[in-house]
């Protein structure tokens, strides 16, 4: 699952990854005790240093080569200050164009889902390269 952080001003907020040095919504898998929301929330928090509020799910997306499903949630900033961790090298606030630009077709998608106003969540499937479908939920 991952975070969509969408700022007043229509930023979101994106890593670098350390291991693969791709840009990416901050992210990764729940520990077995934890909400969605919570893990949503920690998983931010662990690689921005940002806290958040969870507002909505806003995509499901499977990867159908992996078999994994991932989730995103459109949350906004809290508290914090954008600092970097053993995960992340670079912490930024993109434009929806600076999205399109930096990050892979897999995950800039998500969050450009997250940014439109649609009370639907999209739904989509892909290969871990390209969109197998263009079509939203909703």
């Amino acid at each position: 699952m991952a975070g969509a952080v969408v700022r007043e001003d229509g930023r979101v907020l994106a890593i670098r990854r350390a291991d693969n040095g791709t840009w990416e919504p901050p992210g990764g898998v729940l520990e077995l005790t934890e909400t969605v929301e919570d893990g949503v929330r920690r998983e931010v928090f662990e690689e921005t240093g940002l806290r958040v509020q969870v507002e909505r799910l806003t995509g499901v997306y499977k990867n159908v080569t992996r078999g994994v499903v991932a989730l995103v949630f459109r949350c906004h900033p809290e508290s914090g200050t954008e600092q970097l961790s053993e995960e992340s090298t670079a912490v930024d606030w993109l434009t929806p164009n600076e999205v399109s630009e930096r990050m892979g077709e897999v995950y800039a998608i998500r969050m450009l889902d997250a940014l439109r106003n649609e009370a639907a969540p999209s739904i989509r499937t892909h290969d871990g390269q390209r969109w197998l479908d263009t079509q939203a939920a909703g």
